[in-house]
């Protein structure tokens, strides 16, 4: 599960679906679970309670569905105020600023709700119980450049160590959560260990190889991206883009961009493999296996879905966002990013829903379900 903040609650809408493929009381079907920034979040809440699928999916819709900001981000016109004065002088006065953080939104209300719902101590005994073989959440270090994956598994599994990408052992906690939904410049960086960590997306060129590592051999892919969106034809742009638009354009290249190209990556992969005769795979210990894959995409583009909800946000978060034109059409791919409010979360909870029974039979083949 990847992230995109308050988009990640399409995710809950997928999840929400596949139990009506699982019979009330059993445990998860999935057996390795993998998330990245907001899908770091949900993917622990699973994990946590994979010994009921049915009760893990009914925690998870009662936050997303009655989300507001205040929950996840401080709303007041002091704090925004305060926060963007070290921002801005982060931007202007590096020397006298080089010890505050720099971040928009302060996200205090998140770190004390998941301390209060989200149990991570039921990780290790679903793994003892095997009903959980790993989970992992990545997050990206700003001073060693590397994507980090933290995981908790089974003691079979060995910690990896690749080109920009690490594998680490550690209890997952809330700290591993915020430092992978730490969006950079709005959110705070987060300290693990010795290092500050931002979100998981960043640099992130390789997001499906966390759940190889894990022993994942089949994997079920939620996308945040309209399947269709790259269709798009240029258009004869004649005013210089906003903040808000160059903003949307970063962000999504973060979010949405690197999933696509693994997956494209990895379906060469099986190809090639399947082209090699498995004699030869044996004699000359070729490390590769065929790995299959489902996507789950949404169907419409979530981003602009975000403008008829954009004043069901708080004023103070309004007037930040109109101010650097997020507001606007072209700027909600931005404001999606941020929408914790439950009609845009039930939206995004409902397509996910309706996208996922349109490939049920699908899903059940491929779960084995």
């Amino acid at each position: 599960m990847m992230g995109g903040g308050a988009r990640a609650a399409y995710q809950v809408g997928v999840l929400k679906a596949i139990t009506q493929l699982v019979k009330k009381g059993d445990p998860s079907p999935f057996k390795v679970i993998s998330g990245i920034s907001a899908g770091a979040i949900n993917a622990t809440a699973l994990a946590s309670a994979a010994h009921n699928y049915h009760k893990a999916i009914f925690r998870l819709m009662t936050i997303w569905g009655n989300f507001h900001c205040d929950q996840i981000f401080r709303t007041s016109a002091s704090g925004i105020l305060k926060t963007s004065a070290h921002w801005l002088i982060g931007m202007m006065l590096a020397s006298v600023a080089k010890n505050r953080p720099m971040y928009l939104l302060n996200r205090a209300p998140l770190y004390e709700l998941l301390n209060n719902y989200l149990h991570t101590r039921g990780i290790q005994r679903n793994i003892d119980n095997g009903h959980l073989h790993a989970v992992s959440v990545t997050a990206s270090g700003y001073q060693s450049g590397h994507n980090v994956t933290f995981f908790q598994g089974h003691p079979d599994i060995k910690s990896w160590k690749r080109s920009r990408r690490i594998g680490c052992r550690e209890k997952i906690n809330v700290d591993h959560l915020m430092a992978s939904s730490a969006i950079p410049f709005i959110f705070k960086a987060e300290k693990i260990n010795r290092e500050f960590f931002g979100d998981g997306s960043i640099r992130l060129i390789a997001p499906l190889s966390s759940s190889l590592h894990l022993g994942a051999d089949r994997l079920l892919i939620i996308g945040n991206r309209k399947e269709d969106e790259d269709t798009n034809q240029r258009v004869n742009q004649l005013n210089s883009p906003s903040f808000a638009e160059i903003a949307s354009h970063v962000l999504n290249s973060i979010f949405l961009d690197s999933l696509e190209a693994d997956l494209e990556r990895l379906m060469r992969i099986n190809n090639t493999v399947k082209k090699i005769p498995d004699n030869t795979m044996v004699e000359h210990d070729i490390p590769l296996r065929n790995i299959d894959t489902l996507l789950v995409s949404p169907s419409e583009d979530i981003g602009k879905l975000a403008t008829p909800y954009a004043h069901d946000m708080p004023l103070s978060i309004r007037l930040l966002l109109r101010g650097i034109g997020a507001m606007r059409t072209e700027g909600s791919s931005l404001m999606s990013y941020l929408l914790f409010e439950k009609s845009y979360c039930r939206d995004l909870i409902d397509l996910g829903y309706e996208d996922t029974l349109s490939k049920k039979d699908k899903i059940k083949d491929f779960l084995m379900l």
